[in-house]
């Protein structure tokens, strides 16, 4: 975070938080998210939807016997949030959450609590400062490194101009063998023109943005294990529900994502 008040400049969760509906964002953040509207009109849908996915995929790591969960880029909370969905599969399941807004780590002390079983904890970080997440005391304190643990990374890489394999390879090196990582990204391989138009709305408002190609967040999880169905849209990754998506829903959602593990 650079020395902007709130009021002054737009953050990223806050942006999320008006696309999920919530209420916990400035009228910089909403003319901000407005603008992108305008360019991708679908993209409350792309959020609900990467929401969903946060929901099967955590879940997919409870029931596989994850107990531990890192959330890096957790947004303004809103429920169900990811220590509730992972306690409701495991009661015992700890979570350490991580964003780089004094915001949101301000609302998620106030709105999440663990089960009587688990834990949560918050550090304020930056994705591209793994080494500093890693040896933040807040997580040596939930997390033990030398067993499993979930790390999920959604809807954040795209704001991330750094070297995303880099960042992944200082946090898989520190994760033990049995852990998962999680990830959805925007990209422009479906609708090039029209997320190319929201990238810059966000760099104009001085945001990172970055979209890649599937083959850069194929790329992402190089030496891990792909959970069927691999790198898909968000909406073809093991969805229970009878849905039949479509090449142009595909284009509303403009994402990517994947889960795999570390062997």
């Amino acid at each position: 975070m650079d020395g902007d008040s709130p009021l002054e400049q737009p953050h990223t969760s806050r942006i999320y938080d008006y696309f999920l509906g919530g209420k916990d964002n400035y009228e910089i953040d909403r003319q901000a998210a407005e603008e992108i509207l305008r360019v991708w009109p679908d993209i409350r849908t792309a959020a609900r939807v990467n929401r969903h996915f946060m929901h099967r995929s955590t879940r997919f790591l409870a029931e596989a016997g994850i107990r531990q969960f890192l959330d890096i880029g957790t947004g303004i909370p809103t429920e169900p949030n990811l220590h509730q969905i992972a306690q409701e599969a495991a009661p015992n399941s700890r979570v350490v959450y991580v964003d780089n807004d004094p915001l949101v780590l301000a609302y998620a002390r106030a709105l999440m609590e663990g089960g009587e079983q688990g834990a949560t904890a918050y550090i304020l970080g930056d994705v591209t400062d793994p080494t500093a997440i890693l040896q933040a005391p807040e997580l040596s304190q939930i997390l033990d490194l030398n067993e499993p643990v979930g790390l999920s990374m959604i809807a954040l890489l795209h704001f991330v101009e750094a070297d995303i394999n880099k960042i992944l390879s200082t946090f898989l090196d520190a994760l033990a063998p049995g852990s998962y990582l999680v990830i959805c990204t925007i990209t422009a391989d479906f609708a090039p023109e029209q997320v190319a138009a929201a990238q810059d709305v966000y760099r104009v408002r001085k945001l990172p943005a970055q979209v890649r190609t599937r083959d850069e967040v194929t790329s992402w999880f190089a030496g891990l294990e792909l959970v069927d169905p691999g790198v898909v849209p968000p909406h073809r990754w093991r969805l229970v529900e009878t849905f039949e998506p479509s090449p142009a829903y595909d284009a509303k959602i403009s994402c990517w994502c994947g889960v795999a593990r570390k062997p």
